[in-house]
C-alpha cells in the first residue's frame, strides 16, 4: 500500500526534470497522475513510463499561465480519475539578468508562468477540492532566490510571491481540509544547467520527489503552510517572513528619531542581504491579529 493509493494528483510541468520525477514516484505510491506540460511529447513520455511501470496516468497539454489552461488541468484530472486530491505547482522558468540590462519580456514571462500559473492552477484546484468536501493538498514550488540572489531578482520575486500564496492559502483553505505547503528544491535540471553546466549535478530530481509525495499524502496531515528546503542529503524548513522582535518604540517618530533607532537598537539587527541560514530559537505566534 503506497502513501498515495487511490488519490488523484495533477502535476504541472511534469514532462521532464523535477515534475517527471514527482509524477513517477507519486504513481509508484499508488496515485493516479495527471501529467501536465506544454510539450506534448515530453508529457506523453512521462505518462508512458508510469503506465509501463503499472501505474495510471493521463495527459493534459496546456499552458497554465492562462486561466483557461489552469482550469483545464484540474478538469482533466477530475474527468480522468473522478477527483483531484493533490496538485503540484511545478511548472516554471528562470532567467538571469542584470537589473540595468534585463529584458522586461523575460520578467513578464517569469511572472506569468511562475506566479500567475501557480496562482491560477492553485485557485482552480482549491475550488474543486473544497467542492468535493474531502479536502486535498497543494504543493507549490519556491526558491532560495526569493531571499536575494545576484542576477536573479526577477525570478526570486516570482518565487517570493508563490511563497506568500502558500502562507495565505494555508490559512484560508484549512477550514476546507486543504493543506498548502511548498518545496524549495536544489536539483540537476535543465533550469540549473542553464545557469551552469554542472550546477547540482550530484543532486538528481529523484532526491526531491519523496518530500513532495509526503506533502501530498495523509502522512503530512499535520503539516500546513511550510516550505521544505531539499538540498541533496540535507532537508530543512525555511523561515517565514516575520517582524524581528523586540520592536523599538518612541512616543513620536521623526526622521531624527528613526536615525537614532538605526544608530542604536537596530544597528546590529539588520537582516543579512541574500540567502542566509539562521538558527530559529524562539517563535512568537501572532495569530494574524495585526499584519499592518
Amino acid at each position: 500500500m503506497g502513501a498515495l493509493t487511490g488519490k488523484a494528483v495533477a502535476i504541472t510541468g511534469a514532462g521532464r526534470g523535477l515534475g517527471a520525477a514527482y509524477a513517477r514516484l507519486a504513481a509508484a505510491h499508488g496515485a493516479h497522475v495527471l501529467v501536465n506540460d506544454i510539450d506534448a511529447l515530453e508529457a506523453e513520455a512521462t505518462a508512458a513510463a508510469i503506465r509501463e511501470a503499472g501505474g495510471r496516468a493521463s495527459v493534459q497539454v496546456c499552458d497554465i499561465s492562462d486561466w483557461d489552461g489552469a482550469q483545464a488541468v484540474v478538469a482533466a484530472c477530475i474527468q480522468a480519475f473522478g477527483a483531484i486530491d493533490g496538485l503540484v505547482n511545478n511548472a516554471g522558468v528562470s532567467s538571469l539578468g542584470d537589473p540595468l540590462e534585463q529584458d522586461v519580456a523575460d520578467i513578464r514571462r517569469m511572472v506569468e508562468i511562475n506566479l500567475l500559473g501557480s496562482a491560477y492552477a492553485g485557485l482552480a484546484a482549491a475550488r474543486a477540492m473544497a467542492a468535493q468536501g474531502h479536502g486535498g493538498a497543494i504543493v507549490n514550488t519556491v526558491s532560495g532566490a526569493q531571499c536575494g540572489s545576484a542576477g536573479m531578482a526577477g525570478y526570486g520575486a516570482t518565487k517570493g510571491g508563490v511563497a506568500s500564496l502558500t502562507y495565505g492559502w494555508a490559512l484560508d483553505l484549512a477550514r476546507h481540509g486543504v493543506r498548502v505547503n511548498a518545496v524549495s528544491p536544489l536539483a540537476f535540471t535543465r533550469q540549473a544547467t542553464a545557469l551552469h553546466p554542472d550546477l547540482h549535478r550530484d543532486k538528481p530530481p529523484e532526491v526531491v520527489a519523496p518530500a513532495v509525495v509526503y506533502l501530498l499524502s495523509d502522512l503530512s496531515r499535520g503539516v500546513n503552510g511550510q516550505v521544505v528546503f531539499v538540498n541533496g542529503q540535507e532537508m530543512a524548513l525555511m523561515s517565514h517572513p516575520a517582524i524581528s522582535m523586540p520592536s523599538v518604540r518612541r512616543a513620536r517618530w521623526t526622521v531624527e528619531a528613526v536615525a537614532d533607532a538605526f544608530a542604536g537598537d537596530l544597528a546590529h539587527r539588520q537582516a543579512p542581504v541574500g540567502r542566509s541560514r539562521q538558527e530559529i530559537k524562539v517563535l512568537l505566534q501572532s495569530h494574524n491579529l495585526d499584519v499592518s
